[in-house]
């Protein structure tokens, strides 16, 4: 049988974690419930050498200390030789229907499962990973004890930015101190799911080719001053990092591409014509693209385009773009 009683907090050991899956928890919401309509739900704590450990209800107590109210009213669990895992898949059971878990604490769950209680991974995969609303699969147990064992910065990023599973094993492969370098870089810029994965992937391959580290590629002179740019906005410092790290890892592209770039001014083409070349150079085929408002506009422009034949730097350029590969 549970018993409710009112303990003192100073009797409660808050540094026993145990059973503890909390990071980053929001506790604005709780904090203020209580301060409201008091405690709705009581902790739950057993005895342990004399004092209280905690199974379920660390944010509560918490909050309580911080707000300075000297008691917590808990269930207290008789002494029946409660092992260790039936009492945090209490917890874990009690905080599936109160609050949820984020991703980082249920990597958390997870690596305590099998390094703390010692659960067999297929035991994990088949009954806990169901539990946590996760589909039991190897990988995905994989991919969250990774998760759990990075850097506290990392895992603030993932909460922060929402990164999918396929984007963490990726920060998983890096080495640690690769990753403590590549967060800052991250942070300052503006990456959904598919931007993430580019900026990563070009961070990988021209690591893998140079044979250097990712963290010597973000420190690039060329890079830190995009980033150390304050009147850029997050948008604008995403495409400037990606366009330097595009010429990291296809040089001979980036230098076709500014060499058109340049031969494309010096035609002072008009604003509603737009020549664009074959994706990557690879073809030989080129594009030209007219807008226009009224008859007026596309006459000018077509008589533009008549005379374009004829210009020798227009000619120059389609014959060079023939010929050159990056």
């Amino acid at each position: 049988m549970e018993s409710i009683e009112r303990i003192p907090i100073s009797e409660v050991d808050l540094s026993d974690e145990t059973f503890s899956v909390n990071f980053m928890p929001d506790l604005q919401s709780l904090r203020s419930s209580i301060q409201a309509v008091g405690m709705v739900q009581p902790v739950l704590l057993r005895r342990k050498e004399g004092r209280y450990q905690i199974v379920s209800g660390y944010r509560r107590v918490k909050v309580l200390k911080e707000l300075g109210i000297p008691e917590v009213i808990s269930r207290i669990l008789e002494d029946k030789g409660w092992e260790d895992l039936q009492l945090f898949s209490i917890a874990l059971h009690e905080n599936l229907t109160t609050r949820g878990f984020n991703s980082v604490e249920i990597a958390i769950a997870l690596y305590k499962l099998i390094y703390l209680f010692k659960v067999e991974p297929p035991h994990v995969i088949q009954t806990y990973l169901p539990l946590l609303r996760l589909s039991p699969n190897e990988k995905i147990l994989n991919t969250y004890l990774s998760l759990a064992q990075m850097e506290d910065e990392v895992k603030e990023y993932v909460l922060r930015e929402e990164v999918s599973r396929s984007n963490i094993r990726k920060l998983a492969s890096l080495l640690p101190e690769d990753r403590k370098i590549l967060i800052p870089l991250l942070s300052s810029l503006k990456l959904g799911e598919n931007r993430l994965r580019e900026i990563l992937n070009l961070l990988d391959e021209i690591a893998r080719r140079d044979k250097s580290r990712i963290g010597e590629i973000v420190r690039h002179s060329e890079l830190q001053a995009t980033l150390s740019r304050k009147e850029l906005t997050p948008s604008q410092k995403t495409e400037r990092v990606k366009k330097i790290l595009l010429g990291l890892r296809y040089p001979r592209l980036t230098e076709l591409e500014r060499t058109f770039e340049k031969e494309r001014k010096d035609l002072t083409l008009p604003p509603n014509i737009f020549l664009s070349h074959s994706p990557y150079f690879e073809g030989r085929e080129w594009r030209i693209e007219l807008r226009f408002e009224t008859l007026e506009q596309y006459r000018h422009a077509l008589l533009f385009l008549s005379k374009l034949a004829e210009e020798k730097r227009f000619v120059d350029l389609v014959k060079k773009g023939v010929e050159q590969k990056p």
